[in-house]
């Protein structure tokens, strides 16, 4: 795969659950809900992500839901896995394994929980590398993980390590997503600078990045997705009015984790992806009330 394939809207699929008493994986509604962002246009497709509750499964259950949606993509877009993991073991473990069953690339969240220096967060993605074959997107989200990749250890390690070719910046902070994509400019490689935050998505592009991995694709693929088609085609105007229609569901993350809102979302678009796993799970009524009505409002403008 190369660096100028890693490009596009790229959803962190949400792993659909059963209503059973321990919310099993529901790999029948994770294919339908692989099959329905792909017809809406997706660049594409990130399981084991932030949105796809990678820290709730077991490592079998991860297999599980990668062979699914490998299964399902059958080449149709690149699979970026999700496989980073606390310990530089674990993250080894889980790469090779992606790369076994046939990922495209490796999305390596940092370590977390722990706080890591960066010379250690560079040795973990070092020593990982050796061990795999095939493409690394650096995955940064401190709000998450407590642990920060500074913009020099991004650049530093894409010029140091072949295959880490990317990264995608979840920080929060617009100033550090500009520096990644400025510093890894410098470099005589292609790097790929992916915005992990929805609202980020145009303005990464603008300055040269090549995209995002979208938690709000879940919901609106169609339309994000466009953000990404009108900028290419020179559509400013209509790539911002794709990336203004789905800010507002900012607005409802007061009321429950990100990706609870976001998975709450798509079930009330009436699809069978369940709950989060407990104890991520809680939306209070206003909470609901507040979504159901940036749905209806979203749909009201025509996008999807």
């Amino acid at each position: 795969m190369k660096t100028s394939d890693i490009r596009g809207i790229i959803p962190p699929v949400i792993t659909p659950m059963n209503n059973d008493d321990e919310q099993t994986v529901n790999h029948e509604a994770l294919r339908q809900q692989v099959e329905r962002l792909l017809a809406s246009g997706v660049h594409g497709m990130f399981p084991l992500g932030t949105n796809g509750e990678a820290y709730a499964l077991s490592f079998k259950e991860k297999e599980e839901v990668l062979a699914t949606v490998i299964d399902q993509v059958k080449g149709r877009v690149p699979v970026y896995a999700g496989t980073g993991c606390i310990t530089t073991a674990e993250t080894i473990r889980m790469s090779k394994r992606a790369e076994e069953m046939g990922a495209d690339a490796l999305s390596i969240i940092t370590p977390s929980f722990a706080l890591a220096s960066q010379k250690e967060l560079y040795d973990h993605y070092v020593a990982v590398a050796k061990q795999v074959n095939i493409p690394i997107i650096l995955y940064n989200i401190p709000p998450r993980t407590g642990n920060k990749l500074l913009p020099e250890t991004v650049q530093a390690l894409c010029r140091d390590v072949d295959v880490i070719v990317g990264a995608k910046d979840s920080s929060g902070d617009i100033e550090n997503l500009k520096a990644y994509i400025r510093l890894t400019r410098e470099l005589d490689k292609d790097v790929a600078i992916l915005a992990g935050n929805d609202g980020a998505i145009l303005t990464c592009l603008k300055e040269g990045g090549a995209g995002g991995i979208a938690g709000r694709a879940n919901i609106w693929p169609h339309t994000i997705a466009n953000i990404y088609n009108c900028f290419i085609a020179g559509d400013l105007e209509g790539a911002q009015r794709a990336q203004d229609a789905v800010a507002v569901l900012q607005q409802t993350f007061k009321y429950g984790n990100p990706n609870t809102i976001i998975k709450t979302a798509v079930a009330l678009q009436g699809r069978n992806v369940g709950k989060c796993r407990a104890p991520f799970n809680y939306v209070p009524e206003e909470g609901l009330e507040a979504i159901k009505k940036v749905l209806a409002d979203v749909a009201a403008k025509g996008m999807d």
